[in-house]
């Protein structure tokens, strides 16, 4: 799973709007500025980017980034088998070809997906690109001191759990990876994989030279197959300056369009400086953009009184669920009943408002994002309503043998973070309290917090969870909350409601079968709305994303995928 950062909250935008003061111009679905051509609005190469953000860029080793689609900042300089569709709305969280020439060729039952270079493909020096290269990078991203990047090659590959790196193994490589020629690469699954295009936009796949391998100062240089190369990569990514590459194609790639000459990336920010610098516009800001900072209830208050400010803030909403979770191996939890009582409890309405109001969050009463990609299927097996149903409530613990009321506990993060605060913990405790259950607030330190809901001997009965997603897909948003083969007794477990059925997991299996992602979806929908009657988790709301752009940006898309705006589309006046 891919955590977002606390001030980013955001990946995949379900719905996009992007309005744009006049000098600036948005692809949005609707605009037709920026089709027409004007010379005013009209996005056109050179100038710089400038990108503030709260978070460093650190690790810029592929192998070491956990990241999806390519990314945002890294996918200016790491290219990868598949990527992102770069478009707005929908038609963004499609799945496309980047270095390969389709999206994969799987077998009969998609335990084999090769893929076949395209033509013409250089590194920053202008030596060839070779599946070799990209066999090499996929393999060194195994090595222990290159961790951090998505778990899904280890787990996925013949023989990949045991495997070490070529650092520690002597230079062998994985033997469920051929490449049998200088084009072709052949990848061998451990079971069927139906969604291994989407696992191929993840930055382990892009390639690397063995030659140029420094091991964990790789990161310091590391070598472009994009539009960008690394010029400068000051304290580990807290300046990050990237030029052009001119030896990247762009008839090879069709999804980036790299208009700017340079790319100066900074973080270490205040997100409050950081939408000052923004709002104000004033010099190189005008052409600035974050990829990582949200704005906040009273920065939003006050934008809304600025039409011209207003008109240059970008909407997204992450491919991300918060919600209630449920331990049943915790008394009173182990009731259906009690878990059942305390959905129809939940006032959505003063959650929401917790988050920072309708602005920055939407009531949620499925666990699956409500976006077509996921399989994202309606339902509300426990309606509430806006303000919760106590009376319902009342009458299931009455049945449950808590006529007098229950008393709990929650547990939640100490963190401003507004997907676990306590702001939104005092929320539940007061919506429960209508319906007699008494909420004692169990208030821990973030680490300690983490700590405790992933141990499957310390998990609390009752806690604030999210999750969000690594592609839009149901398989990695279903898969490692509600198989039983994931739950982990010795490690990080997040299936926190330790579901074990066969006939779940028989129908997980049987969705990774398959290679009509669209038809995956309407199954990982049906799936979500199956599990969902158990009553193991409260699906809240669905964070809503609110960034601002620089006066002089043009070209902004956001796309169901990341819901951020992306950097490879971006110009500057």
């Amino acid at each position: 799973m891919r955590h977002p950062s606390r001030r980013s909250r955001a990946a995949a935008a379900l719905t996009v709007s992007l309005l744009v003061t006049a000098g600036a111009a948005a692809c949005g679905p609707e605009d037709q500025d920026a089709k027409s051509g004007d010379a005013d609005t009209a996005p056109h190469k050179g100038g710089t980017l400038s990108v503030l953000n709260a978070d460093p860029q650190e690790d810029f080793d592929p192998a070491r980034l956990y990241t999806s689609g390519g990314g945002n900042i890294p996918s200016l300089v790491f290219r990868t088998l598949t990527t992102r569709n770069r478009e707005n709305g929908a038609e963004g969280a499609k799945v496309v070809p980047d270095l390969a020439t389709d999206t994969g060729r799987p077998n009969k039952d998609a335990t084999v997906w090769t893929y076949t270079l395209k033509e013409g493909l250089k590194f920053e020096d202008g030596t060839e690109i070779t599946s070799a290269d990209v066999k090499y990078g996929i393999e060194r991203s195994f090595a222990a001191e290159l961790s951090g990047g998505a778990p899904y090659l280890r787990d996925w590959l013949i023989g990949g759990a045991d495997y070490q790196g070529p650092y520690k193994d002597k230079g062998k490589g994985l033997d469920s990876i051929e490449t049998p020629d200088e084009r072709t690469i052949v990848f061998h699954l451990d079971k069927p994989e139906g969604e291994f295009p989407y696992l191929a936009t993840q930055t382990q796949f892009a390639p690397v030279p063995k030659a140029a391998d420094k091991g964990t100062k790789y990161e310091e240089h590391p070598v472009s197959s994009g539009p960008y190369k690394v010029v400068r990569n000051e304290n580990d990514g807290e300046h990050l300056v990237l030029e052009r590459n001119p030896h990247w194609s762009a008839a090879t790639d069709p999804e980036r369009k790299a208009y700017p000459d340079r790319v100066d990336v900074r973080g270490g920010f205040d997100s409050a400086v950081i939408n000052q610098r923004l709002s104000a516009s004033q010099g190189a800001d005008a052409a600035a953009v974050t990829t990582d900072t949200n704005l906040g209830p009273a920065e939003l208050a006050g934008v809304g009184g600025d039409k011209a400010l207003a008109a240059r803030v970008g909407t997204g909403h992450f491919g991300y669920t918060n919600y209630l979770a449920f331990n049943p191996k915790v008394k009173p939890f182990d009731d259906p009943r009690v878990r059942q009582a305390i959905s129809y409890a939940i006032d959505r309405s003063s959650v929401v408002n917790a988050a920072g109001g309708s602005s920055l969050a939407e009531p949620a009463t499925t666990y699956l994002p409500n976006q077509k990609s996921f399989g994202y299927t309606p339902y509300d097996h426990f309606p509430a309503g806006k303000s919760g149903d106590p009376a319902k409530a009342r009458a299931l613990l009455k049945a449950s043998g808590h006529a007098n009321g229950l008393k709990v506990t929650l547990t939640h993060s100490n963190s401003k973070d507004f997907e676990t605060s306590p702001e939104i913990a005092t929320a539940i405790q007061d919506a429960l309290k209508k319906a007699g259950i008494t909420v004692e607030l169990q208030g821990l330190e973030d680490n300690d917090y983490r700590d405790r809901i992933h141990d499957a001997e310390r998990e609390p009965g009752f806690f604030l969870a999210h999750w969000g997603a690594d592609w839009p897909s149901g398989g990695p948003f279903l898969a490692p909350i509600f198989d039983g083969r994931q739950i982990v007794r010795d490690g990080a477990n997040f299936n926190t409601g330790f579901l074990d059925d066969e006939a779940v997991d028989d129908e997980i299996d049987a969705i990774n079968k398959l290679t009509d992602l669209g038809a995956a979806a309407k199954r990982w929908g049906a799936l979500d709305r199956r599990i969902g009657e158990q009553a193991l988790t409260v699906p809240l709301f669905h964070p809503v994303y609110k960034r601002l752009v620089g006066k002089d940006v043009k070209n902004v898309v956001i796309s169901d995928w990341t819901g951020v705006l992306d950097v490879s589309q971006a110009a500057v006046k």
